[in-house]
């Protein structure tokens, strides 16, 4: 039998250090820890990459949008737009054009598809582009065609667009988008619900009151009241289509103008006039005499 030897103080100081050196748990823990850190900092990087990637495209819309709202404050505006003329499609449209260039207030009705109102707007937009005019002021009655959806959400601008939609985009087409929504929001462009005229007033302005024929006579008379100095005002309808229930103002204008011989122009389009479409004259005809 062996004889159990005593370790010497010098053998129980190796292997102290020999436990020190083999079994110290503190560089694999360091090294789990620096793990995880390292694949954080790598996430963190990956979405900030990400987030500069999405400023920088921002930034780049942005700039496209706003392009021609920089070039609207200097003269390039008016030469990268520079735009064909409005050209007449019909006599009738020859006469329109003559009565805006000449005279500051004219009457234009008629049937569906004739350009009353595509012609206006664009002759505003021209006008606002070449700085004759600093303002373009947009109304009509709020008179539902058909059943109503309801109220519209949103601001002012934004309940009263979709009524003013045909205006808004023959000024679109003639100005750019950008600008016009530059336009909108510094007050340029205003679009002005009847509920909102009384008390208003407008100068150095286009002024266009679009589906005359659904304003009343008291309403006909708020809205060529407001009108101030160095104005072009256009007021179109179609008499045949209004959905008023009692006499339309438009008709009480036209009356006025003609039996008080008032110097100012009314335009008839015909159904002769119709150059929307032809599926758009047949209906025209169609529908002639019809109670609607």
């Amino acid at each position: 039998m062996s004889k159990k030897t005593t370790p010497t103080s010098a053998d129980r100081r190796r292997r102290a250090a020999c436990l020190q050196i083999t079994s110290s748990p503190e560089p694999v823990a360091r090294r789990g820890a620096e793990a995880p850190a390292s694949s954080r900092r790598f996430g963190e990087r990956s979405r900030s990459l990400g987030k500069q990637s999405s400023k920088k495209k921002r930034r780049s819309d942005r700039s496209a949008e706003t392009a021609e709202i920089i070039a609207f404050a200097g003269a390039k505006f008016t030469a990268a737009r520079a735009l064909p003329p409005i050209e007449p499609l019909t006599p009738t449209q020859g006469a329109y054009l003559a009565a805006l260039r000449s005279s500051p207030q004219v009457v234009v009705v008629g049937p569906a598809g004739t350009g009353k109102t595509w012609i206006a707007a664009t002759y505003a937009a021209d006008l606002y582009r070449t700085r004759k005019i600093e303002r373009i002021i947009l109304t009509r009655p709020n008179v539902p065609c058909g059943r109503t959806l309801g109220f519209f959400p949103g601001s002012l601008n934004d309940k009263f667009a979709p009524w003013a939609a045909p205006v808004i985009e023959a000024i679109k087409e003639r100005i750019g988008k950008a600008a016009f929504d530059i336009a909108l929001k510094n007050g340029d462009i205003e679009l002005v619900p009847f509920e909102v005229m009384r008390g208003r007033s407008w100068k150095d302005a286009f002024v266009l009151l679009d589906e005359a024929q659904n304003a009343t006579p008291a309403e006909m008379k708020t809205f060529l009241t407001r009108v101030g100095e160095n104005c072009i005002t256009v007021v179109d309808g179609d008499v045949g289509q209004c959905d008023l229930p009692a006499e339309s103002g438009l008709r009480t204008v036209i009356d006025l103008i003609r039996t008080k011989d008032l110097p100012v122009p009314v335009i008839e389009f015909t159904r002769d006039d119709i150059v929307r479409s032809d599926a758009c004259a047949m209906w025209v005809d169609a529908f002639e005499g019809v109670e609607t």
